[in-house]
């Protein structure tokens, strides 16, 4: 099942924290954002979106993932969609606090589209769910078939 230009495709949110999703969720909600959010609290939750996705429910226009998630690691869930033929190319965000050189650099040779940091600051995340809706959900170009 596609989106329709009626029903855009809508954005995974992959994330444990309940106060970061909350800051996540008003920002998008500030912005009017038209992408239906889907939310996944754990790498596992995230992962059971592939069996979704295989039986027909729309792919998403891309994932917001957290790298540090209970029961599977967010770089882990990267890893699977990236290795995955039928799902790599799902555009991934890392949106994290991990400063980590070597999580910025794991994540990138597995495949990552972006890396951000979460800005702590509600006005800075504001400007940073503006520019992830405007790039992946109306600017950036999609394969008419992943």
């Amino acid at each position: 099942m596609m989106s329709t230009p009626l029903q855009p495709p809508p954005i995974l949110l992959v994330e444990d924290n309940p106060m970061d999703l909350d800051l996540t969720l008003r920002a998008f909600s500030r912005k009017r954002l038209t992408n239906h959010v889907q939310i996944a609290r754990d790498g596992e939750e995230a992962l059971a979106y592939m069996g979704r996705w295989a039986a027909g429910e729309p792919l998403p226009a891309v994932i917001l993932l957290d790298i540090n998630l209970p029961k599977v690691s967010g770089l882990e869930v990267l890893r699977q969609l990236k290795e995955s033929e039928q799902f790599r190319r799902i555009p991934v965000v890392i949106l994290t606090s991990s400063r980590e050189d070597r999580d910025l650099a794991q994540a990138y040779d597995l495949g990552v589209n972006s890396y951000i940091e979460k800005p702590v600051n509600f006005n800075k995340f504001m400007e940073v769910a503006e520019q992830i809706e405007l790039y992946w959900c109306v600017l950036n170009e999609r394969p008419s078939r992943f």
